[in-house]
């Protein structure tokens, strides 16, 4: 359903149209010519009554999925209002808006009153569904889980920031895909604790679910460790900030999914191990990769991963694997003859580097299910030279077909995987714009993209769509001194709002692209 308003919307009449409830004629005509000559008394003059046009359905981002139109003057805050709660376990979410929308918060409460904003779990179905119902000068939002009583809030937060008041009627709503995230590298770009709390309060006010944080690379390790400290950057995150921005995503129902790239993109690793680089058979090292015919190279990461874990409290984690690049020369085997061996020792004499590649990212993916995380990687990760496969609980991470060995989104989906859509195509902010990437401004993904337009431009039949969980704007800092924080957060704001309209509704959106900026602009 592209954005619909479901239910009667009639427009034209103003609030404030005064009607005589008595029910007779308007004193014109034959009938008003009888009594005038019969010269009776007119009967006494009924008191007014207000009557409101059929009302219309909020204006937000994204776009509610139905809404009821009903007659009345809707909710707006006021004095003496209060956010009250049915169940304890709200409490976040009442004190939250109720704050927002400069109200009292009244605890639990069984009362009602003209003017409250009433929270509660109820019903069955998506945990991420509400009901918001505006009638008798009240407010009562209610879902299955606390996730979708949040998103109720938002809700409301946007109608009356943008237009003062909430639309009398009820609003069903419920995202389209289960998840719906902004990647941020933090690796190359060391972006301040303040500047990322900033993003998770907007990414919660448009029912973003996911930050993900991309915060080991070649340039740089960004986060605090106890086990390995000679591997982190002087620019980095302590453990006591990391917390503090996992417990305020938290509080907005989003997931921090971390993740640690390996068996390449570990620079920053190596260079505290240089005994740990992967040299060809000339000696030569190759960037960002780890020797994995090394225990030790896998004793590392592991280490880092569980230490990890405890930081980062989520059910969702980011294997990486991608460009490892032992496997873009020619001839693997040739060219590092110790991963030719070891992948023989391994997997017999047909055993190939491919097949060692794969064995490393089934290894680490041990390492974190033991942690109960449900695993993603990167497409390219997910090796075609390889007779050995991916577990098959890690999901895939589809961010392009350029590299080399990525194969088409289909081949992942009929095998039965799950994907996430990373669409290099419209979904990549990329800092200093290398590679031919240009900053998307919003509008084609707006116009053109939805979640089943994985790779490329062209979208995967529609039998594949219960299979794509959702997607995620990514921010990759090649160039890192190319925009400030401030310029980065300005050139992504309309591009987020873009991308959650169609992760939260992959239909046609019911507003053009300029009247979506201008209600962008509105809000704020």
């Amino acid at each position: 359903m592209a954005a619909a308003v479901v239910g009667t919307v009639v427009t034209g009449v103003g609030v404030g149209v005064w009607a005589s409830s008595g029910g007779g004629g308007s004193g014109r005509g034959s009938d008003a010519g009888a009594v005038g000559a019969s010269r009776q008394a007119d009967p006494p003059t009924p008191s007014p009554t207000r009557s409101y046009p059929m009302s219309k359905a909020p204006q937000t981002i994204p776009a509610v999925r139905e809404h009821t139109a009903a007659r009345g003057p809707g909710w707006k805050p006021g004095d003496g209002g209060r956010v009250v709660v049915t169940d304890p376990a709200l409490a976040d979410e009442g004190k939250l808006i109720a704050g927002e929308l400069g109200l009292a918060y009244g605890g639990e409460k069984t009362d009602s009153r003209a003017g409250d904003v009433r929270l509660g779990l109820g019903g069955s179905g998506n945990p991420e569904s509400y009901t918001m119902t505006v009638r008798d000068g009240r407010v009562d939002i209610q879902g299955p889980a606390d996730a979708g009583v949040f998103y109720g809030t938002r809700t409301l937060k946007q109608e009356v920031r943008g237009g003062g008041t909430a639309p009398e009627g009820v609003v069903r709503d419920e995202p389209a895909k289960p998840s719906r995230g902004l990647m941020l590298d933090i690796a190359r770009k060391p972006f301040s604790e303040t500047w990322i709390e900033d993003r998770i309060r907007e990414l919660g006010d448009v029912k973003y679910n996911e930050l993900g944080l991309h915060f080991s690379d070649d340039q740089a390790f960004r986060i605090q460790s106890t086990t390995h400290p000679e591997i982190v950057s002087k620019d980095h995150l302590t453990k006591a900030q990391v917390k503090k921005i996992v417990g305020l995503a938290a509080a907005r129902h989003i997931a921090i999914v971390p993740e640690i790239d390996s068996p390449g993109h570990l620079g920053a690793v190596i260079a505290a191990h240089p005994d740990l680089q992967l040299r060809n058979v000339n000696g030569k090292a190759t960037r960002g990769a780890i020797d994995i015919s090394k225990p030790e190279s896998a004793k590392i990461v592991d280490d880092l991963l569980d230490e990890y874990a405890d930081l980062f409290p989520g059910d969702k984690w980011n294997l990486g694997g991608d460009e490892y690049q032992a496997l873009v020369v020619p001839d693997p085997e040739a060219s590092y003859p110790q991963l030719a061996a070891a992948a023989r020792d391994a997997y017999g004499a047909g055993g190939n580097v491919a097949d060692l590649t794969t064995g490393w990212l089934n290894g680490r993916a041990d390492t974190v299910r033991a942690h109960d995380r449900t695993m993603r990687a990167w497409n390219d990760g997910f090796l075609r030279d390889s007779t050995i496969q991916p577990a098959k609980d890690i999901q895939v991470a589809y961010w392009t077909g350029k590299e080399i060995g990525a194969r088409p989104p289909v081949d992942y989906l009929k095998a039965g995987r799950e994907v996430y859509n990373y669409n290099d195509e419209y979904l990549y902010y990329v800092l200093g714009e290398p590679n031919a990437f240009v900053y998307p401004t919003g509008q084609r993904i707006y116009q053109q993209w939805t979640p089943r337009v994985i790779r490329g431009t062209s979208a995967v039949p529609a039998q594949y769509d219960g299979q794509i969980l959702g997607g995620s704007f990514a921010v990759w800092c090649d160039f890192p001194n190319a925009q400030t924080e401030s310029q980065v957060a300005s050139g992504i704001r309309m591009p987020l709002r873009a991308t959650v309209q169609k992760l939260w509704d992959p239909g046609q959106p019911a507003l053009s692209w300029p009247q979506f900026k201008q209600l962008a602009n509105r809000l704020g």
